[in-house]
């Protein structure tokens, strides 16, 4: 039996772009952006369908400038889709948050408190994963 090696474009697959946004305290702690969406009474990291950049800055209101790839999860949505979301280290250099319809919070959390209060296990392996500022 042969295998098939399949492009992305061949396979029904969402795609998704975001980031692991951080800041540095005033003491020198890194700490994350988590949001929350109510409409999923989820915690998560931003992302969306499009680009990580615009995504991240109107999903918390953050421009921020992208470091490097930090990898991709996928899983099946709520949907029954099969989704596949990269994220990368970006670093928060201005704006600011606004609550709105998809998002109606946003934390800035240490990195281990991001991994604990991170709905998803996909989400929390892939900050377990990384060596974060």
């Amino acid at each position: 039996m042969a295998t098939k090696i399949l492009e992305l474009t061949d396979v029904n697959v969402i795609r998704a772009a975001g980031g692991v946004v951080y800041r540095t305290d005033p003491s020198g702690e890194t700490e994350l952006a988590i949001i929350h969406r109510p409409a999923y009474d989820d915690w998560t990291l931003p992302k969306g369908k499009v680009e990580p950049l615009r995504e991240v800055r109107e999903e918390t209101g953050f421009r921020c400038e992208i470091e490097r790839p930090l990898g991709c999860t996928a899983y099946v949505d709520r949907r029954g889709r099969d989704k596949v979301a990269c994220y990368w280290l970006m670093e928060a250099k201005g704006g600011r948050f606004k609550p709105g319809v998809e998002v109606d919070k946003l934390a800035w959390v240490s990195v281990a408190d991001a991994i604990k209060r991170l709905t998803y296990p996909r989400d929390r392996k892939l900050l377990e994963a990384q060596d974060l500022p």
